[in-house]
């Protein structure tokens, strides 16, 4: 293959042991047919030079990339699922395949799998990806991405020619392989195994690598389980407020779907709010609505304890109380932030910034059943700059209320961030991009009755157009 000078291997994970990650083969596919190839993604990574012959070998035969990871690693990991433990977990679907560095900023990256075959936790499950299921999270990513929110990129999705039997969906179903870009695939769970086996000096292992690869800063910490925790809490907690302001409900916040790094991952039963509702479910398993849009900051924390218990092993129990107790401050300051950059404005002090957020929740909750969350955010976005268009759209009668009153006359007080972003052709429209429940269906349709994808790539392309205009970053 042609390898750009901006490619940097750097295959770290696998120097950990066995005891981290079992070694597995790929499933062998009857046909690869690219349906998904990130190029920005591939840029980055200096992967964007492949011919589509070259992305089939390594994305869908998985053959390794240049002086990379020699084999594909299954990562053994535990966690609670609805807050159950399972020590019955795993990669089931998936392995990590390569790691490399990001170009410019010298990131340590992961390129792990969804759909690659069975492995020693598929259990009796058949390994493989729906391809709805990868269509879905090549959606979710590039809006979460242009929404602002800490996020795995989906880099690649190939058809593999496979029928699949589901229960959750018409069977058979098409199959698929994806590939995602992601800054650590190192779960809270990856934690929660070896602490759950007893092994202090393996939980001490995987502190050791953490803070060197991902947070080396914390190198010469006296008590380097402490400080890392204090830092997966802040990590952890500006990724639950971007959540927040997305609109965003992941659905199933188990601790093996968290990572140490601060990003969001593995995306099944998500939905974005089509309104302000705490009490909104992703999953239509969540009866209990144990991980509805409300309730996400709690869902969070709790996993954070959960980690935090694990590193008890090595750590005293103080300063990790410490770290914890640090959550609930640095979420409130977090997503007063991330509502500030989600309505296009400069910070001002932390009162009147404070008093900004509370104005934006009251104005939207007011808006009750009529007012989609979306929208709204669109509408103001740049603050007293937007108050002319906003006013005078398509909305402008539902932004008549008190809560609604008193929320312009807080954001009046506040300038605009980068107000060039308001020149782009995206604010003249009067719809935002959405990507809610009915919508992802409709995209999903003529893909599976006339193997159509205009609507689909239309879609992403429309997305990418809506991430250059917010400027959001993440």
């Amino acid at each position: 293959m042609p390898v750009s000078p901006n490619y940097r291997p750097d295959p770290r994970f696998a120097t950990l042991g066995a005891e981290f990650a079992d070694p597995v083969a790929p499933a062998e596919f009857p046909q690869a047919a690219i349906r998904f190839r990130n190029q920005r993604a591939a840029a980055s990574v200096g992967l964007e030079g492949l011919t589509d012959d070259e992305w089939r070998v390594h994305f869908a035969r998985f053959e390794p990339l240049p002086d990379n990871q020699a084999q594909p690693l299954a990562m053994r990991y535990h966690g609670h699922q609805f807050r159950v433990y399972n020590s019955d977990l795993g990669d089931g679907r998936g392995f990590l395949f390569a790691q490399l560095r990001e170009v410019g900023t010298g990131r340590l990256l992961d390129l792990g799998t969804k759909g690659s075959g069975q492995t020693p936790w598929s259990r009796t499950a058949d390994g493989r990806l729906t391809l709805k299921g990868g269509v879905r999270e090549v959606l979710a990513t590039a809006m979460l991405e242009a929404l602002g929110v800490p996020t795995s990129r989906s880099f690649s999705l190939i058809e593999t020619g496979e029928d699949l039997q589901r229960s959750d969906e018409p069977s058979p179903t098409r199959g698929a392989v994806l590939t995602r870009l992601s800054h650590s695939h190192i779960r809270f769970g990856t934690f929660q195994r070896h602490a759950a086996l007893d092994r202090a000096d393996l939980v001490g292992v995987l502190v050791d690598h953490v803070v060197e690869i991902y947070y080396p800063d914390l190198a010469t910490a006296p008590d380097r389980a402490a400080a890392l925790l204090t830092a997966v809490v802040e990590r952890a907690a500006r990724l639950t407020a971007r959540w927040m302001a997305a609109g965003f409900v992941h659905g199933v916040l188990n601790t093996d779907n968290m990572n140490i790094t601060g990003e969001s991952f593995d995306y099944g039963p998500y939905r974005f709010l089509p309104k302000n509702d705490p009490n909104f479910v992703a999953a239509y398993f969540d009866a209990a609505g144990l991980y509805s849009f409300g309730r996400q900051p709690e869902a969070v924390f709790w996993n954070l304890r959960q980690l935090a218990g694990t590193l008890t092993l090595v750590s005293d129990q103080a300063p990790l109380v410490d770290a914890l107790n640090g959550f609930a401050a640095a979420y409130r300051a977090a997503l007063t932030g991330a509502l500030l950059d989600r309505l296009g404005v400069r910070s001002r002090d932390a009162e009147a910034d404070a008093a900004l957020a509370g104005a934006a929740f009251r104005a939207l909750a007011e808006g009750g059943e009529t007012l989609r969350w979306e929208p709204f955010f669109f509408d103001w976005f740049g603050g007293a700059a937007s108050a002319a268009r906003a006013m005078g759209g398509v909305r402008a009668g539902q932004y008549d209320g008190e809560a609604f009153t008193d929320f312009r006359r807080v954001l009046a007080q506040f300038e605009p961030h980068r107000p060039e972003r308001l020149l782009a052709a995206y604010f003249g429209r009067p719809e935002p991009e959405e990507l809610l429940y009915d919508e992802i269906e409709a995209l999903w349709a003529p893909i599976a009755q006339r193997d159509d994808w205009s609507a689909f790539e239309a879609k992403l392309t429309a997305i990418e157009t809506a991430r250059a205009a917010w400027g959001l970053g993440a």
